[in-house]
């Protein structure tokens, strides 16, 4: 179809187009898109792109997780182990060198113990088996205070001045064993004035009968005879009953149980965890680095931790030395004296009786010490003993 249209327009124009042919293009329909045929050489080349791709992202995620592990270390780690290393160096001693003018301070003090040990006050003419010892120094024997053989009692309030050995020799009585059994008394050194005191005729302990128990097994037991057993109780009859009180003549406490009695017992001073750093006997000085010998043991542990005294006593000294730093000094019974040194902290007074539950002091590093930890030394009658050789836990 043809549509010409001359209408405005000049003569020339309509008469180039006269005669002519002049025809709209045709439209032609919008051809579908042909999907691109992929060849192999194209699905490699894709396999290849893709793996790169997917190495990379893999490359990316790695770096993240080991940057957040990295990161987890320096902020919680690090810390950690600065902290840990802080509280070892805190809570440890090590080797020092010490200039070694301080050897004449340290004779000086050892000098000093050695005196304080030699002053014993507590220990009045009993022997080591408890027997209380006459003026010239001969056991009492019940013969020689004249013991009856039945047993009554008496009651005696303890004064100030008394001492277990002192009331025994007052009443007659040749063993200490007997008012500690009789009075069930966990500490000897815990009388005090005012106390009321049981006080049998004559020597002995009193035996809570158990079932199964006959006069003729606790006579072989306590090496006396049913007699005496029968006199001193006032019994007319063998027949025991289970719980029975009953009075046991000449019979003794053990020395475990003596020795517990009277607080010679030696314990830890330190009840918290602590590590032995330091042995007694030969070691490098740590005043010198040459070879000595240790007059005690070093207890390693926190800074106040409590102090208790070894074994029950009457505190000779409290006191700071270049040294030890802040130390206390105990006088105990049988010739024995303590020292504690290097405290951060002294709570027991000169004059003050103690026992083992008696805090005395806190762990410190005072005076020369690389850390905190307890010195511990123990003399017997003015010669070093080896801590480790009385000390019980």
């Amino acid at each position: 179809m043809e549509i010409i249209s001359f209408v405005g327009s000049s003569a020339a124009v309509k008469k180039s187009y006269s005669g002519s042919n002049f025809t709209l293009p045709r439209i032609s329909k919008v051809q579908k898109k042909v999907p691109v045929r992929k060849t192999p050489e194209i699905v490699v080349a894709l396999d290849k792109a893709y793996s790169k791709t997917e190495r990379q992202f893999t490359f990316v995620g790695i770096s993240k997780i080991i940057s957040v592990l990295v990161f987890f270390a320096v902020i919680v780690l690090v810390p950690y182990t600065i902290f840990n290393l802080l509280y070892f160096v805190d809570n440890h001693t090590t080797s020092i060198v010490f200039d070694s003018n301080f050897n004449y301070e340290y004779e000086a003090l050892s000098g000093a113990m050695s005196r304080f040990a030699m002053y014993d006050t507590l220990a009045d003419n009993i022997d080591e088996n408890g027997n209380v010892l006459s003026e010239d120094g001969s056991i009492l024997t019940a013969a020689s205070v004249g013991i009856g053989e039945k047993v009554t009692f008496q009651t005696y309030t303890v004064k100030a001045g008394d001492s277990i050995s002192t009331i025994s020799r007052k009443f007659g009585l040749s063993n200490i064993s007997t008012l500690i059994a009789v009075n069930d008394i966990s500490n000897v050194r815990t009388l005090r004035s005012g106390q009321k005191l049981r006080i049998p005729s004559t020597d002995g302990l009193v035996y809570k009968v158990q079932a199964g128990d006959s006069l003729n097994s606790l006579s072989i037991k306590y090496h006396v005879s049913v007699e005496e057993i029968l006199d001193a109780n006032d019994l007319s009859s063998d027949t025991l009953a289970k719980d029975m009180a009953l009075f046991i003549p000449g019979a003794k406490m053990d020395s475990t149980q003596l020795r517990k009695a009277m607080g010679e017992l030696f314990t830890y001073p330190i009840k918290a965890s602590w590590r032995l750093t330091s042995k007694f006997g030969p070691r490098k000085d740590p005043f010198t680095g040459v070879a000595s010998s240790h007059t005690g043991i070093d207890m390693a542990c926190p800074t106040g931790t409590p102090i208790r005294a070894a074994m029950s006593g009457r505190v000779a000294y409290v006191g700071w030395s270049n040294i030890f730093g802040n130390y206390v000094i105990i006088n105990h019974a049988g010739g024995y004296q303590t020292l504690y040194g290097h405290m951060s902290q002294t709570l027991a007074k000169k004059g003050q009786n103690v026992d083992q539950s008696t805090k005395i002091g806190l762990v410190g590093s005072t005076g020369y010490s690389t850390g905190p930890h307890l010195h511990f030394t123990v003399y017997k009658n003015g010669n070093l003993v080896d801590p480790l050789t009385l000390l019980k836990r």
